[in-house]
C-alpha cells in the first residue's frame, strides 16, 4: 500500500467525483481510476460505489477513510517539522564572521541578504574559524566565513576571496620607508598575531611562510583586538601582518604592502552539504559582493594561493 494511493483515495473520498479529483490532483482521470482500483484488489474490497449518478463511499471505505486521515495530517506534519528545521526556513539563518570582518563587508552581506532574502533575520555570531568549523559539525550554525588554510573535511565551501597582506610598523621602522617591504627585512622584530587557538593551521602557515622567506620573529606577542594590537605596535612591542586598513590608523603607525603578495587572507563561506538550499546561497552571494567591496577577489574553487607548502 503506497501513500500516493492512500492520498489518491482520501481527496476522492472528499471529492466523490473522479473529474474533481484528478483535478485536484493534478492528474488525468484515468489513471486516478486505475490507482484507485489497484488499491481496491490490494485490500480486496470495494471502496466506492460507482453508479451513472456518482460515486459513493462503501462502508469499508468508510472505515478505511478514517484509518487514513491521521496518517496523511501525521505526515504532512513530519514534512513541514522538516521544513523548518532546514537552514532559514524557520525565519532565521545562523551564521557565523570572523572577529576582524571589516565594516564594510558586514554592512554590505547584511544589507544584500536583506534584499534578496527579505523574510529571514540573519543571525550572525562573532566567531574564529575553529569555532565556527565545530559549531557547523554540532548543528549550531547553517554557514560560516572561514579563513585558510583550515579543516573542513565533511564541509562544502564556496570559491576562495584573496586579500593580500601587508604589514604594521612603527613609523620609525627602518622598513617603514620601503614602498614594499620584504619579510626577511622584519627578521628579528617582534612579531604580534592572533592566538593560535583561533585558527590553528591558519597561524602554523603564517609563521612557516614567514620562515621560509628569511623572516624568524625575536617574540611573538598574541593579540586579537585591533586597538591592543595597535597599542603594542605603537609601543613597539612588535609589528602585525594584516591586510589594508580600512580607516586611518593611529598617528605613529604605518602600514607597507609585502613584496612577492606571500601571505593573503584567503576566505570562504563553508556549510553542512546536506543543508544547503536557496537561503545559504544568497547569504554565500551576499558575503562575496560584501568582501569584493572590501577588495578581495575571489580565486578559482581550490586554488589556496598563498604559497601553501
Amino acid at each position: 500500500m503506497e501513500l500516493r494511493h492512500l492520498r489518491y483515495f482520501s481527496v476522492l473520498a472528499e471529492e466523490l467525483h473522479f473529474g474533481r479529483a484528478a483535478e485536484r490532483l493534478h492528474m488525468a482521470q484515468p489513471p486516478l481510476s486505475q490507482r484507485i482500483r489497484d488499491l481496491e484488489r490490494e485490500l480486496g474490497i470495494r471502496l466506492f460505489d460507482r453508479t451513472r449518478h456518482g460515486v459513493q463511499l462503501t462502508e469499508a471505505g468508510a472505515l478505511l477513510l478514517e484509518h487514513v486521515r491521521p496518517v496523511l495530517c501525521g505526515v504532512e506534519t513530519a514534512r513541514e517539522a522538516m521544513r523548518r528545521i532546514r537552514p532559514g526556513e524557520a525565519g532565521a539563518l545562523r551564521v557565523g564572521v570572523p572577529p576582524d570582518t571589516a565594516p564594510v563587508v558586514l554592512s554590505t552581506l547584511t544589507a544584500t541578504f536583506a534584499h534578496r532574502v527579505p523574510d529571514v533575520l540573519l543571525d550572525l555570531h562573532e566567531l574564529t574559524t575553529d569555532e565556527q568549523l565545530s559549531r557547523l559539525r554540532e548543528g549550531e550554525l547553517d554557514a560560516g566565513v572561514v579563513r585558510h588554510p583550515a579543516d573542513t573535511v565533511g564541509l562544502e565551501s564556496g570559491p576562495v576571496a584573496r586579500r593580500e597582506l601587508g604589514v604594521v610598523l612603527p613609523q620609525g621602522h627602518p622598513a617603514a620607508g620601503a614602498d614594499r617591504v620584504r619579510l626577511r627585512d622584519l627578521n628579528g622584530s617582534p612579531l604580534v598575531i592572533f592566538p593560535r587557538a583561533m585558527a590553528p593551521r591558519l597561524y602554523d602557515h603564517m609563521l612557516t611562510v614567514c620562515r621560509d622567506e628569511g623572516f624568524l620573529p625575536g617574540s611573538i606577542r598574541h593579540a586579537r583586538n585591533p586597538n591592543f594590537v595597535h597599542g603594542l605596535v605603537l609601543a613597539g612591542r612588535g609589528i602585525h601582518l594584516n591586510e589594508s586598513p580600512a580607516s586611518a590608523l593611529p598617528e605613529g603607525l604605518a602600514w607597507r604592502p609585502l613584496e612577492g603578495a606571500v601571505l593573503a587572507w584567503l576566505t570562504s563561506v563553508v556549510w553542512v552539504p546536506s543543508r544547503h538550499n536557496e537561503t545559504i546561497s544568497a547569504f554565500t552571494e551576499s558575503v562575496y559582493e560584501g568582501l569584493e567591496r572590501a577588495g578581495h577577489r575571489t580565486e578559482a574553487d581550490g586554488d589556496r594561493g598563498v604559497r601553501e607548502r
